[in-house]
């Protein structure tokens, strides 16, 4: 987020104010605990709250704008990435069933062709095939 200028504020509370804004923003604060709320920009800004809700309400109203922006782009991004993992384990999930579809394809390309090749020798009369005789089944005796 970019830093609010002091575009020549010569009030030094409203430089505070200014000040502890772009401090909160970039994340680095030296006073508070860093929350974007009116109270810790107080805090920050080493100024009483009610200079803020009372005195310079146009700089609390600019800073609860941005925070509400910045929490917004926030939420967004954690929406974003809760997404894209339920998308990488959606994918995983994909490849790993990729690969058992590639293995019993590979099962069952090398059965059929066991078969065909089977098939080829049982139908085909070659001069070493003639010489096989297929026997015929005895029947089954009952005990």
């Amino acid at each position: 987020m970019t830093a609010i200028p002091l575009n020549g504020e010569t009030d030094p509370t409203r430089r505070a104010i200014i000040a502890a804004m772009n401090r909160l923003f970039a994340g680095t604060p030296k006073r508070s605990t860093g929350r974007l709320n009116v109270s810790q920009l107080a805090i920050e800004a080493d100024v009483q709250r009610w200079h803020l809700t009372h005195q310079h309400q146009d700089l609390k109203d600019l800073f609860q704008a941005r925070a509400a922006a910045d929490e917004a782009k926030r939420v967004t991004h954690v929406r974003e990435q809760d997404a894209y993992q339920e998308l990488k384990k959606k994918y995983a999930d994909l490849k790993k069933h990729a690969r058992l579809l590639e293995e019993r394809l590979q099962l069952y390309a090398t059965a059929v062709n066991l078969l065909s090749l089977e098939l080829q020798a049982v139908t085909e009369r070659t001069e070493d095939t003639v010489k096989v005789r297929v026997m015929p089944r005895r029947p089954r005796q009952l005990p």
